[in-house]
This record gives C-alpha cells, sequence and structure tokens, in this order.
C-alpha cells in the first residue's frame, strides 16, 4: 500500500477489521466513501473513553487488530484499561526520527528512563533508539541512586525519560559526587517549562529536545533546532478538530489533537487524542516542511496527566469505592522544584481510623491505579461540587 494512500487504508481496514467496519457502518459510511483527508473528516472522531468501551465489549481490542493477535511483537496496558499492540517490525512506534532530530545516533549510549512493566513507552523508545543505533540502558523508573552509578559507570551520553526525572538524576549525581557526561536529552510525556530546559542546560545537558506523543499512537511531533513547536512526523496524519464536532479547524485554531495511522495492522483512525493544540503550517527554519503543532494547550476531558501517565477521575472512583470510611473525596496535583506531587484529600466517616485509612489508600492506590500517593490530607468536609482532580500546577 503507497503510504498515505487513505483510499487503500480504509478498504485494508474495514476488510480486516470487523470493528472498523462497524465504526463506518454507524456513521452511515462505506469504504467507497473515504476517498480523500477530507473524507476522513466524515468518520466520527473516536476517544480514549470511546476505545476503552469498544475493547471491554469486544475483547482485546475491540475489533480494531486486523491482523491475528499471534502476528504481534508486543501487547501492552495502559490506563482505563486500554490495550495496545506493537506489530513486529522495527521502531512500531516511529520516534526514530525525533531522536535524530535531537542528535542521536551510532555510538551514544542513552538511559532509556521510561517504564518497561505493562505499559509501552520504555519499549517504543528503545525501538526507536535502536532504529538510530544507539546502545540503550533499560533504566525505566526508580532507584536513582542505582541508575546514577550504572550512568557513570558506562559513560552513558544520552537520555530518554521525563524532564524532571532527568533533573533528579544530576541533582542525585552531585549529592554523589559523581560527574555525569550527559549531553543530550530527548524529554516527553510531561510539560517542559524554558526554567527547566534553563536548569538542564545549566547542569551540562547541551541539547534537550521536547516530544509530543500517546502510548496509542507513538511520535505524534518533535522539536527541531528552532525549538518553536512539534514538527507532525511525515508518517501519520494529524488534524486539529472542534472539540464538539469533531470537523477540522484552520491553522492556528486550538482544537482537539486526532489521529489517523497509516498502519495496516490495527485500525487507529480519527483517534481522538484528548489533547489540545494548534498547527502552524508555515515551513520552519531548519528546512522542515511539515506542519508544527504548537505545544500542549489543555485536555478536552478530565483526565490529567501526572508524572507522565494519565490519571482519569474513573480510575479514582473505581477505587473509591473500596473505602466506605471515606465520605468525600478529592486528588491533588501540584507541582514544587519540577516534580509532581500527588496527595488525596479525605473527608473520613467520624468513626475511621485515619492512620489505618491513610496507609490502605497509599497502598491501594500503588496496586490499583499504579500511581504513588506522596500524602493522605484528612479535613472536616469537602465541598458538594468539588472536582475528582484539582490540577494546581502552573507552568513558568
Amino acid at each position: 500500500m503507497p503510504h498515505r494512500d487513505i483510499p487503500a487504508l480504509i478498504r485494508h481496514l474495514a476488510e480486516h477489521a470487523p470493528g472498523f467496519a462497524r465504526r463506518l457502518q454507524q456513521a452511515g459510511l462505506s469504504p467507497a466513501d473515504i476517498r480523500s483527508e477530507a473524507d476522513l473528516a466524515r468518520i466520527p472522531v473516536l476517544r480514549k473513553d470511546d476505545l476503552a468501551e469498544l475493547q471491554a465489549q469486544d475483547p482485546p481490542f475491540g475489533g480494531l487488530l486486523a491482523v491475528p493477535v499471534a502476528a504481534l511483537k508486543r501487547v501492552f496496558q495502559s490506563p482505563g484499561p486500554i490495550y495496545e499492540p506493537e506489530a513486529d517490525r522495527p521502531d512500531y512506534w516511529r520516534w526514530a526520527s525525533a531522536l535524530r532530530a535531537a542528535g542521536f545516533g551510532p555510538g551514544d549510549v542513552v538511559l532509556n528512563a521510561f517504564a518497561y512493566h505493562l505499559t509501552p513507552a520504555g519499549a517504543m523508545f528503545e525501538e526507536g533508539l535502536r532504529a538510530v543505533g544507539c546502545v540503550v540502558l533499560p533504566g525505566g523508573v526508580g532507584n536513582l541512586e542505582q541508575q546514577v552509578q550504572a550512568m557513570h559507570a558506562l559513560g552513558v551520553n544520552g537520555y530518554v525519560g521525563l524532564p524532571s526525572y532527568l533533573n533528579a538524576l544530576l541533582d542525585k549525581a552531585a549529592a554523589l559526587g559523581l560527574t555525569l557526561q550527559v549531553e543530550k536529552a530527548f524529554v516527553t510525556a510531561e510539560p517542559l517549562p524554558p526554567s527547566l530546559r534553563q536548569t538542564l542546560h545549566e547542569k551540562g545537558v547541551r541539547v534537550v529536545r521536547q516530544g509530543y506523543g500517546t502510548a496509542e499512537c507513538g511520535n505524534l511531533g518533535y522539536e527541531c533546532e528552532a525549538e518553536d513547536g512539534w514538527h507532525v512526523p511525515e508518517d501519520v496524519l494529524v488534524q486539529i478538530c472542534d472539540i464538539n464536532t469533531g470537523q477540522p479547524l484552520p491553522p492556528g485554531e486550538t482544537g482537539e489533537v486526532v489521529v489517523t495511522l497509516f498502519h495496516t495492522e490495527y485500525a487507529l483512525v480519527r483517534f481522538g487524542t484528548g489533547d489540545l493544540s494548534a498547527l502552524n503550517p508555515e515551513p520552519c527554519v531548519c528546512g522542515r516542511t511539515t506542519p508544527r503543532l504548537m505545544g500542549w494547550r489543555g485536555r478536552v476531558g478530565a483526565a490529567v496527566k501526572v508524572r507522565g501517565m494519565f490519571l482519569h477521575p474513573r480510575q479514582l472512583e473505581d477505587l473509591m469505592r473500596r473505602f466506605p470510611q471515606a465520605r468525600a473525596w478529592q486528588a491533588v496535583v501540584s507541582r514544587q522544584e519540577h516534580r509532581d506531587y500527588l496527595i488525596l484529600r479525605v473527608a473520613p466517616a467520624a468513626d475511621a481510623d485515619r492512620e489505618a485509612l491513610a496507609a490502605a489508600l497509599q497502598q491501594a492506590a500503588r496496586e490499583a491505579i499504579k500511581f504513588r500517593l506522596d500524602g493522605v490530607e484528612f479535613v472536616d468536609a469537602l465541598p458538594p461540587d468539588a472536582a475528582a482532580i484539582e490540577d494546581t500546577r502552573t507552568w513558568e
């Protein structure tokens, strides 16, 4: 199938992915109706919650998988839960172009500080790093001292992960009296405020480039040397759409990032990421001609990204059903010194054992929703209209 051949893609997916054929049918469409990029807008946006519901009704992939499960390389689980298939081919998530733009290549030894367990980030960036010829230290998340010792011993000169975690690694190295050689970093999954980029530069990281992507879609944008927006890769279609109608918006207007992958194995067509941005179609001074996403401008729904992972109110509701001794609750996200903090604010029942309740909540949060709580704060009451998640962070 020729690259970006939309009619051929739609025909193939409708024939091999019954869930996608149902999507078309429910929209009153046939594959022959989708002949161009403009025609794609006739297909309703499929949002993350819709995808989770599809998969629950028709496990495990909602009928969107267009190859046998046995043909896959890996399968991941993200919060929701949502299962993401990885086809058996190199750099399926397409991060190589982003990493090359940040200067990664043969000879680099790179710490990959994304999680490898169930969620796809660790494996997807390892695939990208290997595609550009890097040696990978699969650090994952946690154990700063052990990672710093390994980075020092192995001469690690590159980093992929959260920018706040790189800052923490550099601080730990300084505390241990060790000098790290990290000169280039590709960071994503949380905002990179100018103050943090400057801090990393001051600590010796010469190149700090930011990218944007999702667990379902992989690479959707990356910075070049101009650091002026995120270049959309050539191998994906990104539209900015009205959050109510799903129709594409003119350049410069803020809307939802809606993605169509040109993958024949998995029917991710008109997928709404829930993120808000705008497109700049003007050529960049770097010479690349693809449009650029002009940063992250918020979320469509109620999910909040904390330490690089989305926290859904639905996850919290499921968790808190286990604790009838909590009369009311609210998660509060804050940020200090470039680090996210998550606490749970709880109005307990009069006869609740607060110490035992706090300990049980800490453990249940780690096990059930994979988030570590930085504390449980007890209050007498919460407003009846209190949001499930209160995000107090600013990004100066």
